[in-house]
């Protein structure tokens, strides 16, 4: 009993991951002799979740990622433009030194 409860317990879950990676047809038969064919594809509503969640947090650390670069860059022209100005006004300020001086 407990070696057939164990198998069909293993084939469920064989059959539940099957189902996830391949496409499967089913013709459902209804109460006034119709047929119904019905094909799932695709994952489950839980498996999809995961793949969702994961893709959202790649978006977001990618986002994140750009945006960090984006103000770095910002960040180093700032600071040239400065560095710049800076070394501008040195420079003018040395020569009207050396005019008064002469």
């Amino acid at each position: 009993m407990k070696k057939v409860t164990l198998l069909l317990a293993i084939s469920a879950f064989a059959t539940t991951a099957f189902a996830q990676t391949t496409p499967s047809t089913e013709v459902k038969t209804r109460d006034n002799g119709t047929t119904k064919v019905v094909t799932k594809t695709g994952k489950t509503n839980t498996g999809q979740a995961i793949d969702n969640t994961k893709d959202a947090a790649g978006n977001v650390a990618k986002r994140t990622g750009s945006a960090i670069k984006r103000g770095a860059r910002k960040t180093t022209r700032a600071v040239k433009r400065g560095t710049q100005k800076m070394g501008n006004k040195s420079v003018e300020g040395t020569q009207k030194m050396e005019v008064k001086t002469e």
